[in-house]
């Protein structure tokens, strides 16, 4: 009887730390299908590293945009479209999604 009840207090335990990490992380999550305004979003500046890489990368077929030139990509950032340079992060284009 003492392990059935070790063995469900265990994992209740489990459950509830899972739980608070998953809350966590939902918490830091960033919702890149909801606009968000930015300003110093503009052709030729460059992309803080941070935004791009918490970016969606994007098919640009299926999104209906241009081909990428070489060493370029887009990115899903805010609601926004971002074809920027994939090494020095150089904004080319920006479209916000309606």
């Amino acid at each position: 009887m003492k392990k059935l009840h070790f063995a469900l207090a265990l994992a209740v335990l489990s459950t509830s730390l899972m739980g608070g990490s998953a809350f966590a992380q939902d918490r830091d999550h960033h919702d890149n299908h909801t606009y968000v305004q930015h300003k110093e979003w503009k052709k030729g500046a460059p992309i803080k590293h941070e935004d791009w890489d918490r970016g969606d990368k994007v098919d640009y077929h299926q999104n209906h945009l241009a081909a990428p030139p070489r060493g370029y990509e887009w990115r899903q950032v805010d609601g926004n479209y971002i074809l920027a340079n994939s090494s020095n992060f150089q904004i080319r284009t920006v479209i916000r999604i309606p």
